[in-house]
C-alpha cells in the first residue's frame, strides 16, 4: 500500500501518528501494518528465473526514505544481488542526495552540492547503470543532466521480459 506520492514510509507511521486519536488509532495501526515497499513484496518472490543475462554492474542509491523512515537500508541491494547483479561500491552511501522533499526548493544551491557528490559516489565505480528505490530522489539525480538514474523495479523488469 503507497500514499498518492508513491512512498509507504508514512502510512507505515499512521499508526503512530494517530495513537491518541482513539476513532482512528486501531484503524490506522492495521494499516500501517499492512503497508509495504516493493522491495518488501519482490523479495519474497521465487527469482532464480531472472538469472537468465550476464550480470550487470550497477550502483545502487538507498534514500533516506527506504535507510531511515522505512528502516529497510541494504534491502535493494540484497535484493539486486541475490537476482544476479554486481554491486559498486558507493563511498557515504548514508549521505543525503539533497532532495529530501522540498529541500531541493528551499535549499537549491546545498542540494546541488549534495546532488553533485552523491552522483560522484555513485559514478565512482564505473557502473552500467545506477539506480535508487525513490522517485523523488530520482528526479533529483537525473536533474545533473550526467546519465540517466532509474528505479531498480526498471531493471527488474527489463529481467523479467527476458
Amino acid at each position: 500500500m503507497l500514499t498518492a506520492s508513491g512512498c509507504g514510509a508514512f502510512v507505515k507511521e499512521y499508526g503512530h501518528l494517530l495513537q491518541h486519536d482513539a476513532a482512528y488509532v486501531e484503524k490506522a495501526a492495521r494499516i500501517g501494518a499492512l503497508a509495504l515497499d516493493p522491495v518488501e513484496v519482490i523479495a519474497r518472490e521465487p527469482l532464480d528465473a531472472l538469472h537468465k543475462s550476464k550480470p550487470k554492474r550497477i550502483a545502487v542509491h538507498c534514500p533516506s526514505t527506504l535507510r531511515h523512515a522505512q528502516k529497510l537500508g541494504g534491502a535493494v541491494e540484497a535484493l539486486m544481488l541475490r537476482i544476479g547483479f554486481d554491486l559498486t561500491p558507493v563511498a557515504d552511501s548514508h549521505l543525503c542526495c539533497g532532495s529530501a522533499g522540498t529541500y531541493s526548493l528551499t535549499e537549491p544551491a546545498l542540494a546541488r552540492q549534495l546532488r553533485d557528490n552523491k552522483l560522484d559516489a555513485l559514478e565512482a565505480g564505473r557502473p552500467d547503470a545506477i539506480v535508487t528505490a525513490n522517485v523523488g530522489g530520482r528526479t533529483h539525480l537525473n536533474g545533473a543532466g550526467r546519465g540517466a538514474v532509474r528505479h531498480w523495479i526498471e531493471l527488474v523488469d527489463a529481467l523479467h521480459g527476458v
